[in-house]
């Protein structure tokens, strides 16, 4: 509808007020004879053949990288005939789309192969450390959802004020900052300088006993347990690496919340809404909810990418996280961990973006369509 722009006074609410209602009453109605459940069932779905690429691209991959597994574990002067035997107990020695197979079936039963680092199976390992990697880019991006949604949400709806110059500064800044000289200087100034953080040395104190694991988050295994002593242990050693992450990927989120925010604001049906009367509160809910599309893909970009992004962090602090062994596989060159990390991380990628789908479908129903 197009809307003069020489109305001042409020539209008849006797108008307004059935449109409303009638709205309501469409929103109202259950989700799933809306359409909604064949966009869920297309989405499932699509999530197998993608694994399933995930898995051949993975494969593949660490076939082409340079070296020869049985070469290596054979050592640098292998006596005759050691190579081909280890190639043969590995299964090298068979055709590419035979070993596919093999490898998937070994992966659907749980067994990545074993580690020659560690000397245990991948699987353990990965079970070992994971825990510790998606508590704290969990933390963390709970962490860069509050800076960058608190900056740009105030900076969107009110322009040009102290909040807003300052969330724009630190939404160009944070982007320039080296994520391991940030987590450097976090730590001179936290626990060097004030002593409010324990050292740097993995996710939990030396002094402690960890909480009995159910979930494997120590925060939460603490707070099931009511084990409070452990709970201020992880915590404390939490506050460190989540703070360094909070500010990295907090200003990407500061940024497009506020520049989102400002186009809605500006946009016909803002315009229209507060032509009826429709109060800034309400404005203000209508705005939000609509940069909520935008703002969630990023957020689950971010937290995906997490997984391997924030290993140079989990190297600083000394998390000992799945991110931090990947790296020392590749330079051990150790390729099942390598070959189950990224396996592990693709398949991690694919589930964010299926809820982030899902969680589109909620706040915004025409992706039904």
């Amino acid at each position: 509808m197009y809307l003069p722009e020489y109305i001042d006074e409020p539209l008849d609410k006797e108008i307004v007020q059935p449109a409303l209602a009638r709205r309501r009453s469409y929103l109202s109605i259950g989700w799933w004879r809306c359409g909604y459940s064949g966009y869920i069932l297309r989405r499932l779905l699509s999530f197998i053949p993608l694994a399933i690429g995930i898995s051949i691209f993975t494969f593949v991959l660490i076939r082409l990288l340079p070296g020869d597994p049985a070469q290596v574990l054979a050592g640098s002067t292998p006596y005759s005939g050691v190579v081909e035997g280890i190639r043969a107990r590995m299964g090298l020695d068979k055709p590419i789309p035979i070993q596919y197979f093999i490898y998937i079936k070994n992966v659907i039963h749980g067994d990545f192969g074993d580690s020659w680092f560690t000397g245990k199976p991948v699987a353990e390992d990965i079970l070992a450390r994971a825990p510790a990697t998606f508590e704290l880019i969990t933390f963390g991006i709970t962490a860069a959802t509050i800076f960058g949604l608190v900056l740009g949400l105030v900076g969107g709806l009110r322009p040009g004020g102290l909040v807003d110059r300052v969330g724009s500064i630190y939404g160009f800044t944070a982007g320039a900052l080296p994520d391991f000289w940030l987590a450097l200087l976090i730590i001179f100034v936290l626990f060097h300088l004030l002593h409010i953080i324990p050292p740097p040395m993995g996710r939990f104190p030396l002094s402690l006993t960890p909480p009995s694991t159910i979930t494997g988050f120590y925060t939460i295994d603490a707070l099931i347990t009511g084990n409070m002593a452990a709970l201020r242990g992880a915590v404390g050693a939490l506050v460190g690496p989540v703070l360094t992450l909070g500010l990295l990927y907090g200003g990407p989120i500061a940024k497009l919340t506020r520049q989102t925010m400002l186009d809605i604001l500006q946009s016909d049906y803002i315009r229209f809404a507060r032509a009826c009367g429709v109060s800034d509160r309400a404005v203000a809910t209508y705005a939000f909810r609509s940069i909520l599309p935008p703002v969630l893909t990023l957020i689950g970009w971010l937290y995906a990418s997490l997984i391997g992004g924030a290993v140079l962090v989990e190297t600083v602090f000394s998390w000992n996280g799945v991110g931090q062994y990947a790296v020392q596989s590749i330079v051990n060159k150790d390729y099942a961990p390598v070959q189950a990390f990224v396996l592990v991380a693709g398949i991690f990628s694919l589930s964010v973006y299926l809820v982030l789908d899902l969680l589109h479908m909620l706040v915004d129903p025409r992706v039904r369509l």
